[in-house]
């Protein structure tokens, strides 16, 4: 589940889904995700080759030579992203080998939108598929930062995908958005009928995600989750508030995601900016250490240029930590208008700069945000409504 949002997602639900008393089969590739309790979970072969040799999951070298494996590493030698399309069809045989044994109710697609599940609408099972945020964002934002034609050209060749993802979602049964904005440019990309679209927002695990009481504040703290590679994240639009606040300020920033600390774009980024001993990159965290952060950190902040939902905020909102986000995607409908957090303009580093100076300057508004932010939570978003939400888009289609 420390894949990032998705992986989250798929735990949750499916173990909220669990607890309503249903059966819950988990298909997933490499890396493995662990399920929760009474979950069933089918392992499917991968080569994973953007991480590993290409035999991290294979039983036998052997296995590298079937048509699907050659096709895979074909592709990514000349630039294509082939892994949903594999993971597609891989689901599809595991599925049809499954169903010689039992009968499913539902099939639920996590944002695969592989050709695979064309194939599996023959099993006669209805498909519901979720999808966070259409990928065609993720594109125009590389293709924004491409400077050269060569390199928009390989962002093309490698999100070719995106054909596939809108033939396959435009036959599902229903489409399952996790936000309203998501919803909208969903139907907006795909060229989706809007009757086939429902909204269910994610959850937040309220019984985690909280405020641990013998944990102190550090003053001037500041905590953003995201790759700082991943520009949509936003992670350089903080960066250089902090220079901003340089002199005037003293603020300190923990960037939390899957890189190595002290390597990479953003330790090159705050050299150049003159900020590196006031940011401490700390690579992935577990839950209970990201909890622990969430709640020693004065400011929570999401920068991001888009998101489909936003979970590091409404985590951050959880454990009672006053958040700054941008007014990207689905951020204002999870801070809301009610002063459970501050929103900004995205990609305006003064502005950023401003709230933060504004929000580390007045410790009861911090007090109150955080209360307000806990309380939006627990009363709008939790996992045991995204799940019930999500059985009635199941009723809908049996």
């Amino acid at each position: 589940m420390y894949c990032g949002g998705q992986g989250v997602y798929v735990y949750y639900l499916s173990k909220a889904l669990q607890e309503l008393g249903h059966e819950v089969h988990v298909i997933a590739g490499p890396p493995y995700p662990t399920p929760p309790e009474g979950v069933k979970l089918h392992k499917l072969e991968a080569l994973n080759l953007y991480e590993t040799n290409g035999f991290s999951s294979l039983s036998s070298p052997l296995r590298m030579f079937t048509p699907i494996n050659l096709y895979e590493a074909a592709a990514v030698h000349i630039g294509f992203f082939p892994d949903i399309f594999t993971f597609s069809m891989r689901a599809y045989l595991k599925l049809r080998e499954l169903m010689t044994q039992k009968r499913f109710d539902i099939i639920h697609d996590n944002q695969t939108l592989g050709y695979g599940l064309l194939l599996a609408k023959s099993l006669g099972v209805p498909i519901v598929a979720t999808i966070h945020h259409p990928i065609t964002v993720d594109l125009a934002a590389s293709l924004a930062e491409s400077e050269t034609w060569r390199r928009r050209l390989r962002w093309t060749m490698f999100y070719s995908f995106l054909i596939m993802q809108g033939v396959v979602s435009r036959r599902m049964d229903r489409v399952v958005t996790v936000s309203k904005a998501s919803a909208g440019d969903t139907v907006r990309a795909f060229k989706l009928r809007e009757d086939r679209v429902r909204i269910v927002h994610n959850g937040i695990d309220t019984s985690i995600f909280g405020r641990l009481d013998n944990v102190e504040k550090e003053p001037n703290s500041l905590v953003i989750v995201g790759k700082a590679q991943d520009k949509n994240k936003g992670v350089p639009y903080l960066l250089k508030a902090v220079r901003l606040l340089k002199g005037d300020v003293d603020v300190k920033v923990s960037v939390v995601g899957n890189q190595v600390p002290g390597d990479g774009y953003g330790t090159k980024l705050v050299q150049e900016l003159g900020i590196a001993d006031r940011v401490t990159f700390t690579g992935s965290l577990g839950t209970d250490e990201l909890v622990r952060l969430y709640s020693s950190t004065e400011i929570a902040v999401t920068a991001s240029l888009y998101e489909g939902f936003g979970l590091p905020a409404a985590e951050a909102m959880a454990c009672g930590t006053p958040v700054i986000a941008t007014r990207a995607g689905a951020l204002p409908e999870i801070v809301g208008g009610d002063g459970a957090g501050m929103l900004v303009p995205p990609a305006d580093p003064p502005a950023l700069a401003a709230a933060i100076k504004h929000l580390l300057s007045d410790e009861p508004l911090r007090r109150r945000m955080g209360e307000a932010a806990r309380k939006r939570i627990e009363e709008s978003f939790s996992w045991d409504v995204a799940a019930r939400e999500t059985l009635k888009v199941y009723e809908e289609v049996l």
